[in-house]
C-alpha cells in the first residue's frame, strides 16, 4: 500500500491547488496556466496538470488518474518518477510550440501521456504484466482516441497529442528498464 502514497500525494496536492484556484477566482490559471509561445507561459509546462478550469474539470480528471496512476504503480514502479517526468515536459513543451493560443490547464495531457505508456510499454515488451495492463488500458480506455483530435470546444486537444506522444516516447525510450 506504501507504494500508492505518490498518487495520493499526487492527486491531493492537485486537489489542495484546486482549492486555491477557486478561492482566487482562478487566478492561478492566468498566472501559471500553459500559454503556447509565450515566455511567460513557459512555466505552464510544469504547472499545467496541477491546475483545472473548474469542479467538473478536475473531477472529470481524478478517475483516470488514479486507475492509470495505479496501474502505473503496479507495472512500473520504479519508472513513474522517468515517464511523468517525460511526459510532462516533452508533451508540455511539444504543446507550448504548437498549441493554439489559449491558456491550456488540466491534468488530461498526463493522463494521456500515462496510457500512451502504458500500451507502448505493453506492446514494446512483451511481457505478460504489461501486455495484459496494455491490453486492457486499450480496451477500457480506448475512446481516449478521440481526445487526440480537434472537435470540442475549450478542450486542449494539442494537450492530449503532445501528451500520448510524449507517452509513448516514454515507453519506448524506458523499456526493458523496470
Amino acid at each position: 500500500m506504501e507504494r500508492f502514497y505518490w498518487l495520493a500525494i499526487l492527486i491531493a496536492v492537485i486537489w489542495a491547488v484546486q482549492g486555491v484556484n477557486l478561492i482566487s477566482g482562478y487566478a492561478l490559471n492566468d498566472w501559471f496556466g500553459l500559454i503556447p509561445r509565450s515566455i511567460g507561459g513557459l512555466d505552464g509546462v510544469v504547472m499545467m496538470p496541477f491546475l483545472h478550469g473548474s469542479l467538473s474539470h478536475i473531477a472529470s480528471n481524478t478517475v483516470p488518474l488514479v486507475v492509470l496512476g495505479g496501474l502505473l504503480t503496479l507495472t512500473a514502479p520504479r519508472l513513474i518518477l522517468q515517464a511523468s517526468a517525460i511526459v510532462v515536459v516533452f508533451g508540455g513543451l511539444g504543446l507550448w510550440l504548437f498549441g493554439a493560443s489559449a491558456i491550456h490547464v488540466g491534468a488530461s495531457g498526463l493522463i494521456f501521456g500515462w496510457f500512451g505508456f502504458l500500451v507502448t510499454r505493453g506492446l514494446i515488451e512483451k511481457r505478460p504484466l504489461p501486455l495484459l495492463v496494455a491490453i486492457g488500458v486499450a480496451f477500457f480506455y480506448g475512446t481516449m482516441i478521440w481526445g487526440l483530435l480537434p472537435g470540442q470546444p475549450g478542450v486542449s486537444w494539442e494537450a492530449h497529442l503532445f501528451g500520448c506522444l510524449a507517452g509513448v516516447f516514454a515507453g519506448y525510450a524506458l523499456r526493458s528498464r523496470a
